[in-house]
């Protein structure tokens, strides 16, 4: 058997599916003898009774129960019985002869445990993530507080992505990614397999650098390429990634690195998992606010001009709206409007012209009301009716 494909799934039905016809269409060209596994971790969408009715040559193994992604890599890797074993991400896709010129790359580099591959985002973009260096205390460092975002070509601050190194050359790397990463089973046997104490993320890491130290190289080979629509398997810029990911890297450490170098880069990687944390939370409150406080400020700004246009074309009387309308009376009107439309459901999704009408409504009957109580505050009924409409169509333009 000269390769075992394992794929680990947990509820990506439709990207394990395209997955698996690159495989299929992938092995044909690999002309030698493969299998390939699935290890289904308890998914609930599907996916067991997709992979049985459409590709019965799979070898199915189905948990009922998530037990990690090491842990599930690590079933198939037992059973496996090819001279090479492929470690492959259901949110992949491989091309024809990725198979074959890995196998025959990794035939003429006998050294070689390891092989990470280019990799493109959906969009063709290129990966950074294809080649790593190890993330030692200073490499974190760089990365925490953005130095190496800011030189990522630089042989100091650029080595946790190693943006030095040429992205289409081929080059002996520290670390390589799980999400296609093809190991000589030799190379296993002598290192040992991935270890269970990583639910998810940093098992990578940990086999690359084993597989340093057992005498074995890693490479980044471009010789072919792989699309990996990262954040489909995982969501990356969720606040568990961020927690699952970073607390994966101090059990690195706290294994592999002497006690100082560890307290250190523990410290560093606590800092790191609060900073993101609050990034990713920031991120969402701002997706969530942004659109309401656009049409806040939309919608103050037409009663502006409502009430510039009133009192200049039909108002009756003294000239100009006292000052309290646009200071107090206006941004009332519009904090009681767009409340009304966001309990009413005129913000969720999919869009709903009628949640919009009974959030306007409503917000309108409570003004129209209120107003009737505060005879200080009472201005133009008209001004409320067309501001009304204003909300209605801002709300309309905005979805």
């Amino acid at each position: 058997m000269k390769l075992s494909v394992i794929i680990v799934n947990y509820n990506v039905s439709y990207f394990l599916s395209q997955t698996l016809l690159s495989v299929r269409r992938a092995l044909e060209k690999l002309d030698a003898p493969a299998e390939v596994f699935v290890v289904d971790n308890n998914s609930v969408d599907g996916s067991v009774a997709m992979v049985r009715a459409r590709f019965p040559e799979v070898i199915l193994l189905e948990n009922k129960h998530n037990p990690g992604f090491a842990k599930a890599n690590n079933q198939a890797i037992r059973q496996a019985q090819g001279e090479y074993i492929l470690l492959l991400n259901p949110d992949t896709v491989v091309e024809e002869d990725t198979f074959r010129v890995c196998c025959e790359f990794l035939d003429n580099h006998s050294e070689g445990g390891g092989l990470g591959v280019k990799m493109l985002d959906g969009q063709g973009k290129f990966l950074p993530e294809s080649k790593r260096g190890l993330p030692t205390p200073r490499v974190a460092f760089y990365k925490v507080f953005g130095l190496a975002a800011l030189f990522p070509g630089s042989r100091t601050f650029g080595r946790y992505h190693l943006g030095y190194l040429d992205k289409d050359q081929t080059h002996e790397v520290d670390v390589l990614s799980g999400a296609f990463m093809l190991l000589r089973k030799k190379a296993l046997d002598a290192v040992g397999l991935l270890d269970e104490d990583y639910f998810m993320y940093g098992e990578d890491i940990d086999l690359s650098y084993r597989l340093t130290r057992g005498g074995w190289k890693n490479y980044y080979f471009p010789g072919t390429r792989i699309i990996h629509y990262k954040g489909e398997s995982t969501k990356r810029t969720s606040v568990n990634y961020v927690f699952v990911f970073y607390r994966a890297m101090i059990v690195f450490a706290r294994k592999h690195f002497a006690p100082n170098q560890a307290g250190v880069f523990s410290l560093l990687i606590h800092l790191a998992i609060w900073l993101r944390a609050g990034m990713a939370v920031g991120r969402r409150v701002l997706a969530g606010v942004a659109p309401v406080l656009l049409d806040a400020s939309l919608l103050y700004g037409g009663m502006y001009l409502l009430k510039n246009y009133w009192e200049e074309y039909q108002k009756q009387g003294p000239a100009d709206y006292p000052s309290p309308l646009m200071q107090v009376v206006v941004p009332a009107y519009v904090l009681v409007w767009l409340g009304c439309a966001y309990l009413s459901g005129s913000y969720d999704k999919p869009f709903s012209a009628w949640r919009i009408i009974r959030g306007i409504v409503i917000g309108t009957v409570l003004i129209s009301a209120g107003s009737n109580f505060l005879e200080s505050y009472r201005y133009s009924n008209a001004l409320i009716l067309l501001g009304a409409f204003g909300a209605y169509w801002r709300s309309l333009a905005g979805d």
